[in-house]
């Protein structure tokens, strides 16, 4: 019978612990789903995070784009009184040309016209100035739309930044923007990730983004010089064509003339007067964003973006009148916005001073409320830090003794122990205590059939998926969770990676 009780105490105790063993390792399966999970929607969360920079950064090409192209028509708009000055002096030698005709009396009627057409300069005087009123009537509101675009872009930058703090909250402790709900729905008991972890993902995080402390190696940070240089290489690119090159050539009625609207070169004839008229030529303009002023719109590849800058060259504009033709020069037109007010020319279409302020021209954390800047994606040559491509970890932990009898009656009480004076006094702990889960997840760039596209922050194609540890970063994650056991187990020379 004694022999019998024990055996049966020792069934009891076996089916016991195979409950207890049962129930660990499904809530280590759990612990390790949820871990997987978490890593896995932080880095969703942060590949969001990077194609909205990547969508943000176009929406400020564009409004630099749409700066390009408000100073292209203001640039344009500017020109039409200098194609009035043109033909004032192309009457000035019309009539000189008349009045080299009339040495004789019957030649008398060439000296009228030569009268005439010095009385008709100052009607193009006059044309000219009108038309200078007209621009300058529109000064004010060119600036205010400049001005709204230059905030917009300060708005775009703002938004980024608020986007990056939220990313930076969820990846710390793995609970912001509702992924607290992975632990609530999947394992209530865990715990959260350790600000130690945390901290490695933020740093992850920051080394993706140019211009952010990065600690563990890697590039150092750009200039705002050289960021400024990459958006105003990507608004250049992105100017339509007019905006980028219009041009026309020097043949009469063609469909290529300057792009002067029906209603100035209606006004072109009327100027002329009876059945002759003129013929505008060789005009050539273009708007950029350039490093000041009005100079090299035409070049500048490189350029840091100081200003919003537009020219436009009147070429020549080909006059007759009666017995008289006179081609001459139109005076180039030009406006350009930038910190120090800008310029505008001809100076009576010109009103006010034009503000711009410029392309990242300040450092990352100066950037709040002025300086125009972006996220900018900080690349990483070496494989080893898969290119710059951030990772994401996570380590938690949670019991796997239930201690609750109702719950687990077979662990008995709420330790889960069991005291016996069988040989002598002994204890036997009847299930674990802690279970803990790594997991590492990557945020990488990858544009659909085309794997040679490099990381950027211009093209929205930021994924993310769960990837395996390299043993450097498992020691790195457990070292910062004081898993010290764990750890030392990670760094056995004869284990595979």
């Amino acid at each position: 019978m004694v022999l019998a009780a024990l055996s049966m105490f020792l069934l009891a105790l076996m089916m016991i612990l195979s409950f207890n063993v049962g129930h660990a390792v499904h809530e280590k399966i759990r612990l390790q789903q949820h871990s997987d999970a978490q890593a896995y929607s932080m880095a969703v969360l942060e590949a969001r995070a990077l194609n909205y920079f990547a969508v943000s950064n176009r929406a400020i090409a564009a409004e630099l784009v749409s700066m390009n192209n408000l100073h292209a028509y203001m640039s344009l708009a500017s020109l039409t009184g200098n194609y009035m000055r043109a033909g004032r002096i192309n009457q000035l030698f019309i009539a000189l040309e008349e009045f080299g005709q009339c040495g004789c009396w019957s030649c008398f009627m060439h000296c009228i016209h030569g009268i005439q057409s010095l009385g008709k300069m100052s009607t193009w005087s006059n044309a000219a100035n009108k038309w200078d009123r007209r621009v300058k009537s529109l000064d004010s509101k060119f600036r205010s739309a400049v001005g709204t675009l230059d905030k917009l872009i300060l708005a775009t930058h703002a938004q980024q930044m608020l986007v990056y703090e939220q990313t930076v909250q969820a990846l710390l402790n793995g609970t912001g923007t509702d992924l607290s709900k992975l632990k609530k729905n999947n394992a209530p008991r865990a715990s959260d990730i350790s600000a130690a972890v945390g901290g490695l993902n933020v740093n992850d995080f920051n080394c993706a983004i140019d211009g952010l402390p990065c600690l563990g190696g890697g590039p150092g940070n750009s200039s705002p010089q050289a960021l400024s240089k990459v958006m105003t290489s990507v608004a250049n690119a992105s100017r339509n064509g007019w905006a980028a090159n219009r041009e026309d050539a020097l043949i009469p009625l063609s469909p290529i003339l300057p792009p002067l609207s029906p209603m100035y070169l209606m006004e072109l004839m009327r100027m002329a007067g009876g059945t002759s008229f003129p013929i505008p030529g060789l005009y050539k303009g273009t708007a950029k964003t350039v490093n000041g002023g009005k100079g090299n719109v035409h070049g500048g590849n490189g350029d840091e973006g100081k200003s919003s800058s537009a020219d436009d060259h009147g070429g020549l504009l080909f006059t007759t009148w009666k017995h008289g033709a006179m081609v001459w020069p139109v005076s180039d037109a030009y406006v350009y916005s930038d910190t120090r007010n800008g310029g505008h020319s001809p100076s009576g279409a010109h009103s006010g001073n034009h503000k711009f302020g410029g392309v990242n021209q300040k450092g990352f954390f100066s950037c709040a409320l002025s300086g125009n800047c972006y996220m900018a994606f900080r690349a990483d040559p070496d494989p080893k830090r898969d290119f710059g491509q951030p990772s994401v970890y996570s380590y938690i932990t949670m019991p796997v003794r239930m201690g609750n009898v109702d719950k687990a009656p077979w662990e008995l009480n709420s330790k889960a122990e069991l005291k016996t004076e069988i040989g002598g006094d002994a204890t036997i702990h009847l299930a674990a205590g802690d279970a803990a889960a790594v997991s590492k997840s990557m945020v990488y760039f990858h544009r659909m059939k085309s794997w040679k596209a490099p990381p950027n922050m211009f093209d929205p194609y930021w994924r993310a998926k769960l990837h395996p540890f390299e043993k450097t970063e498992l020691l790195e994650v457990l070292g910062v969770s004081g898993n010290t056991d764990a750890a030392q187990l990670a760094a056995t020379t004869n284990l595979p990676d």
